[in-house]
């Protein structure tokens, strides 16, 4: 029996624009729900993270669409997995006032598989 294959996926996450009118000294908290979401979604059963990538420091503001802010790739066992790790926004509290990630974040997930690069 072979086993399934995965499916390579690219978390697309952006900034909303609530996270910019955050007094400095409050977004804190939002870092750390982000920390959650990135771990929550490495915990997840079967889940490899391959990589991040950060454009915060070319990127600055809000992103409508592409490009994301930043993103996670990922190889998840199923179509599942990757609904639960978006879910990870609607669950995750971020402050006293019970404000979840996703007001601050949005995400996106691009699904596929892995591409093999031939010898030529």
């Amino acid at each position: 029996m072979t086993e399934p294959t995965p499916i390579r996926t690219l978390l697309c996450l952006a900034v909303q624009p609530a996270f910019f009118d955050l007094p400095f000294n409050k977004i804190g908290p939002v870092w750390k729900g982000t920390q959650e979401f990135m771990s929550g979604v490495a915990k997840l059963e079967g889940v490899i993270v391959l990589g991040t990538l950060d454009d915060d420091e070319t990127q600055v503001g809000t992103s409508a669409s592409f490009p994301w802010t930043w993103y996670m790739m990922c190889d998840f066992p199923n179509r599942q997995s990757v609904i639960a790790a978006c879910n990870l926004l609607r669950t995750i509290v971020v402050d006293e006032e019970d404000h979840r990630l996703w007001k601050y974040m949005r995400v996106e997930a691009r699904m596929g598989r892995a591409l093999t690069i031939p010898d030529l």
